[in-house]
């Protein structure tokens, strides 16, 4: 080869060379293959990250479901062995980390921890080997002191099929509540009510503001004044007049004619209706923590009469009110309460206590009737021959000597109707305990006072009118009832309203009452709503939490 040779050689390897060093064809190629490696491997890596968190949740869940069951004081498995059996059940079980447990007969705290390797596909391009998922969850529950009240109708309407649904529910309650409480934390008060309570003659003679006591054995219920409804308590300067067991609603016989006083369809009281009858049922329970007696009561209710939620409410928040505590150390030093009812109620701010009032109705409010005070104890202008037992009444106020009326004579004398036996001045209670109010009303008065069929009529309704009056009208009773709801809530007690397949005024009553509408108040509409009432009542009241 020539020098010439080699020079061109030369010349064409460094024109080729230059050629392609200015070439930028394909270019853009590479580019593009370097972005397209980049994509897929964040992609990669984000599909790593939802994989992560599939397992992460999945993790916690299992972890939030087994620790809060484990944590329950009606739980009676090992806490740790129930938090596996989860884990196993759910194909979790190498995920599960650790399980700790701290138990005491008041308090139960589980903790429990897990990790789960995500297994990363694309992750280990950028140095990532290992992608653990971690939980964590604890879960605890206390049995604090807790006092409660459930306040329940009873009135006529809840008869049959209704009563049975709510002792079964209200029994099933007081067993779960009752359930592991070694340490006597819980407590509960029995409230049963229709248009009035009985409290029983314990908490009568509690009371030294009760008066005009009627003196029937097992009758004692209470007509609460309006104005005792501002206090959460019972005020100890307002008196507490007594309700007269007596027939006030049934008629009688309006002719002008004398009728018996044995007679059984139109003098002698007829009780069948009462709403406070001679009975040691349907009365207040003083707080106990003894399942058996609280059961035996609640399966022992009896249904009759009518409504008055606002007195139910009332006494409910009095048994629970601090006010009461000096009345059950008096009974718990007679043997009437238990000792570990000691301290109780416990105070309302800073008093180391829940307190609870179930209130429950199936209707609404009712006006009733009541004796007048002036006519519920003491002596009355009637006398009764010891002989024939017949009647007379004495009129101080009619002209003459002749003041006494007989009404079988349908005549007046100078003293009180004697068949030779004596006579005796009859109290009011005893004047109750054998003549309807209609029959008093009649023969007594109508008669003896009027001298035709108008003026008898309008002597009737006088008399009728001065012994017997309504208690309250039904807008006051609902206003009653809410300054006992208002009160209460504001004192921290929990209010729980169940609206048993009542009417539309008996919804909204318990609905405004209740803490919440929503978490506190429920609508049940049959036996079954009723049932799951109380029980997520139960469920609520064991301040089980999800701390973490």
């Amino acid at each position: 080869m020539t020098n010439s040779d080699v020079t061109f050689s030369r010349h064409r390897i460094c024109q080729t060379a230059t050629t392609f060093y200015r070439d930028e064809s394909g270019a853009l190629m590479v580019f593009g293959l370097v972005l397209l490696t980049l994509m897929l491997v964040m992609g990669g890596i984000g599909l790593d990250l939802m994989r992560y968190e599939t397992t992460r949740v999945t993790l916690q869940n299992t972890l939030d479901r087994s620790t809060l069951a484990a944590a329950a004081m009606t739980n009676a498995m090992d806490p740790e062995q129930v938090v596996r059996d989860y884990f196993l059940k759910a194909g979790l079980s190498d995920q599960l980390a650790s399980v700790q447990v701290d138990s005491t007969s008041a308090n139960r705290r589980v903790q429990s921890v897990g990790v789960a390797d995500a297994k990363p596909f694309f992750m280990h391009m950028i140095g990532v080997d290992e992608f653990k998922a971690k939980a964590r969850a604890t879960a605890q529950q206390s049995m604090t002191k807790v006092e409660i009240v459930l306040v329940l109708d009873v009135s006529g309407s809840m008869s049959g099929q209704k009563i049975a649904d709510l002792r079964s529910s209200a029994v099933e309650f007081v067993d779960t509540m009752l359930a592991n409480d070694p340490d006597d934390n819980v407590s509960i008060s029995i409230v049963p009510y229709n248009a009035q309570v009985n409290i029983g003659p314990q908490l009568r003679d509690a009371f030294d503001t009760i008066t005009q006591k009627a003196g029937v054995i097992n009758v004692n219920c209470v007509e609460v004044p309006p104005a005792a409804f501002a206090s959460s308590g019972m005020p100890a300067n307002i008196d507490l007049p007594m309700m007269a067991y007596a027939d006030i609603n049934n008629g009688t016989s309006l002719s002008n004619s004398a009728v018996s006083p044995l007679d059984i369809r139109f003098a002698l009281p007829n009780y069948s209706s009462a709403f406070c009858k001679p009975s040691t049922v349907n009365i207040v329970r003083l707080p106990s923590n003894d399942a058996t007696t609280l059961k035996a009561q609640i399966n022992a209710l009896q249904a009759g009469g009518n409504t008055s939620i606002m007195l139910g409410m009332k006494w409910g928040l009095t048994m629970i009110d601090p006010s009461m505590r000096p009345k059950y150390a008096e009974f718990i030093a007679g043997g009437q309460m238990s000792d570990q009812m000691a301290a109780r109620p416990f105070d309302y701010v800073n008093g180391g206590a829940m307190k609870v009032i179930v209130l429950m109705t199936d209707g609404e409010h009712v006006a009733h009737n009541r004796v007048n005070d002036a006519y519920k104890t003491g002596a009355s202008p009637i006398w009764r021959s010891a002989g024939d037992g017949l009647y007379s009444i004495q009129h101080p106020d009619r002209a003459g000597a002749d003041k006494f009326y007989v009404p079988h004579l349908n005549a007046w004398q100078a003293a009180a109707w004697n068949s030779g036996a004596g006579t005796v001045q009859q109290t009011w209670q005893q004047v109750w305990s054998n003549l309807k109010l209609s029959y008093v009303a009649w023969q007594f008065y109508g008669r003896a006072l009027g001298t035709d069929g108008s003026t008898r009529t309008a002597a009737y309704n006088s008399a009728v009118s001065a012994m017997r009056s309504t208690f309250a009208s039904v807008p006051e009773m609902d206003n009653m009832l809410q300054q006992s709801c208002t009160l209460a809530k504001a004192a921290g007690v929990i209010v729980y309203g169940i609206a048993f397949e009542a009417p539309a005024n008996g919804q909204q009553q318990i609905s405004n009452c209740a803490s919440t509408q929503t978490a506190h108040y429920f609508n049940a509409v049959n036996g079954d709503a009723m049932r799951a009432a109380f029980r997520t009542i139960s469920s609520n009241l064991s301040q089980l939490k999800l701390t973490q």
